[in-house]
């Protein structure tokens, strides 16, 4: 059951942001980019909070929005985040010294998501987010599920790209690119996961074993 107009507005309203997260907010609005609502970062924090996050992978920098809520739960973190876009990532590293983190927590990494998530240590996250290019989700999940800890946590955020993805008429690339993910997490057998109407929707996975063969 769908929540209401109302409800909607009392969640995004209970997620507050601090100065420097309202301006990486309004960085990326000011350039177009595509960001997660407060109620999705709040849900990041806590989720970093919970899982004792020590070291967080996050594809999708763009001006520091999702690292900052991931750090505010998980203030001794190391981030590592990786994003195509230098001019994003040189505009968000002040807003992390601004906000208190320490410049050796920051790992920004400049590249395609595809060519650096296979070079970072596998089973070392404890918190991955995916939030790259859509039409890759696939690549990037199964990536994610390699490097995150039993007990660790990925999430991804869009599942639903604006109603499209439950509505199997929409055969776009970027709706059947989603569907193929949620496909391939429900497959898997070492995790569990729940989807949440957060945001354009958010897929939560937990690794509940380690994927080495007996």
């Amino acid at each position: 059951m769908a929540y209401s107009d109302i409800d909607a507005r009392y969640i995004a309203e209970f997620a507050d942001e601090t100065k420097t997260q309202l301006t990486a907010r309004s960085l990326a609005h000011e350039h177009g980019v595509a960001v997660i609502p407060p109620a999705t970062g709040a849900h990041y924090a806590t989720l970093a909070a919970a899982t004792g996050a020590q070291n967080i992978a996050e594809v999708g920098t763009g001006f520091g929005v999702s690292g900052l809520w991931l750090l505010r739960g998980a203030p001794g973190a190391v981030l590592t985040s990786i994003d195509d876009g230098y001019d994003r990532q040189e505009q968000a590293k002040p807003l992390f010294t601004e906000a208190g983190f320490a410049v050796n927590q920051i790992r920004l990494i400049t590249g395609r998501a595809g060519d650096v998530l296979p070079r970072l240590n596998e089973y070392s996250y404890d918190v991955v987010v995916i939030d790259g290019d859509p039409t890759h989700v696939s690549t990037y999940v199964e990536h994610a599920l390699r490097l995150v800890r039993v007990g660790g946590v990925v999430m991804v955020p869009h599942v639903l790209w604006k109603g499209e993805v439950a509505d199997p008429t929409k055969r776009g690339a970027v709706p059947t690119a989603f569907r193929k993910m949620l496909e391939l997490v429900r497959d898997t057998s070492n995790v569990v996961s729940s989807m949440s109407p957060l945001g354009d929707g958010l897929l939560t996975i937990t690794k509940v074993a380690t994927d080495h063969p007996a």
